[in-house]
C-alpha cells in the first residue's frame, strides 16, 4: 500500500494516522482526538459536528461498516428536519471530503472501502 504514517499530537500523546488522516488503531479514538484533528483542518466542532460523530460511531458499531451519506441523510432529516438534514448540509459542515471521509476521520473510523 505504501500511506506514510503521521501522528497527531493529542494531549501529549503522538495518535498514529495514515497519510490521510485516517486513525490507524481504532481503540486510540477519544473525543480530544476528534478536537485535535478537527483543529488541524481548520474545523471549528458544533454540536452538529458531534452528532454526526456520535452517529458514524454508533453505526459501526452496529453494523461493523461505516454508514453511507443516505444512510446519515435519512438519520439526520429525522433528527434535524429537511432543511439541514440533506446532502447538501451534511458536506457544507464537512468541507474536507464531506461527511463520509472528513466525518469518519473525525469519528476515529477507517476510510471506507472504495475510497482512493
Amino acid at each position: 500500500m505504501g500511506f506514510h504514517s503521521r501522528y497527531l499530537l493529542v494531549n501529549g500523546k503522538e495518535v498514529e494516522t495514515d497519510s490521510e488522516g485516517y486513525i490507524r488503531n481504532l481503540d486510540e479514538w477519544s473525543e480530544d482526538y476528534a478536537v485535535a484533528l478537527a483543529r488541524q483542518e481548520d474545523l471549528e466542532l458544533t454540536e452538529e459536528h458531534w452528532e454526526v460523530i456520535r452517529y458514524l460511531r454508533e453505526y459501526y458499531q452496529e453494523h461493523s461498516v461505516q454508514a453511507q451519506v443516505r444512510n446519515m441523510i435519512k438519520h439526520f432529516a429525522q433528527v434535524w428536519g429537511k432543511e439541514r438534514g440533506n446532502n447538501h448540509y451534511l458536506h457544507a459542515i464537512f468541507p474536507k471530503g464531506g461527511p463520509q471521509k472528513q466525518g469518519n476521520r473525525m469519528a476515529g473510523l477507517l476510510r471506507t472501502k472504495g475510497e482512493h
